[in-house]
């Protein structure tokens, strides 16, 4: 069996030598240390209810290596109903019926007329018996920075799911929550 790693150093301000322990100096020496390790990015807001609904909650974004974690707690929901949930280009939520929010996020623009669905339609969720919805959805073509991040934009509950894929605005119906993404 091998002897401990130790590490002796001079403190100037004690005058004697000093011994340093196995775990600190293998930390040091390894990067271990939590002050070391890239943290991880994260975004998250509280949904607030449009004019005549009473839905609410929050959502939390977390960047994974297969795409961004999209967590849900919603409640205020019609019992058993599918809602779409949304990330839309405009970070505001000023308009009563969330309108403000502007068009659904999608960069590539020019994926509609080929078919695909757009950055921004994050899925459908579905409430339970009591009228809340729990869950997450990983979304891989989203992140949390660069010139397309999700940050800052806002994130919108609709009444509807989504009825067509690549045009998600047109089946979604109006917004029930609207909450702007904002990392903390």
């Amino acid at each position: 069996m091998s002897k401990p790693f130790d590490v002796r150093f001079r403190a100037p301000a004690l005058g004697r030598w000093t011994r340093v322990g196995t775990v600190a100096a293998g930390c040091a020496l390894l990067g271990a240390c939590g002050f070391l390790r890239p943290s991880e990015l994260r975004a998250g807001t509280d949904l607030l209810p449009t004019r005549g609904s009473h839905a609410s909650g929050s959502v939390s974004f977390v960047q994974r290596a297969d795409g961004v974690q999209v967590t849900y707690d919603l409640y205020g929901l019609v019992p058993g109903s599918l809602h779409a949930l949304h990330l839309h280009e405009q970070g505001n939520c000023n308009a009563r019926d969330a309108s403000s929010a502007g068009p659904i996020f999608d960069p590539d623009a020019g994926r509609l007329k080929r078919g695909a669905r757009p950055d921004g339609a994050l899925g459908d969720v579905r409430a339970d018996s009591n009228g809340n919805a729990s869950g997450f959805i990983v979304a891989p073509q989203l992140a949390l920075d660069g010139v397309d991040s999700a940050v800052g934009r806002a994130v919108l509950l609709h009444r509807d799911p989504d009825l067509d894929d690549t045009a998600p605005d047109r089946g979604a119906g109006p917004a029930l929550a609207c909450g702007v993404l904002h990392s903390p």
